[in-house]
């Protein structure tokens, strides 16, 4: 009886003890925000865009509707990619003029 409390003890303080795992579950780690994306979108009705760049998801374009909801945008859209091509032209020029 009492070998089998040493052995459960031992255990425990091995678990214990052990260095906690910086791993993370493969289902969190190879899930992305957007399954599915809409390949069309009129820009009046987006309130708002985020994007997310995660490193096992390809770039991922989430806009908030005006209606509150969240849409994942296709990031080839043309008025999208427009968009994005404009906004780092912007940064690049208020870098230069600083």
């Amino acid at each position: 009886m009492d070998l089998k409390l040493l052995a459960v003890v031992a255990a425990l303080t091995v678990v214990v003890y052990s260095p906690p795992s910086e791993a993370k579950p493969i289902s969190l780690v190879e899930r992305c925000y957007c399954r599915v994306t809409i390949n069309s979108l009129p820009k009046g009705l987006i309130r708002e865009l985020r994007f997310l760049h995660t490193p096992n998801c390809p770039f991922q374009v989430i806009a908030k509707l005006k209606s509150n909801k969240e849409v994942c945008l296709n990031p080839e859209m043309r008025w999208l990619k427009n968009y994005l091509k404009n906004a780092i032209n912007k940064m690049k020029k208020s870098k230069q003029s600083n």
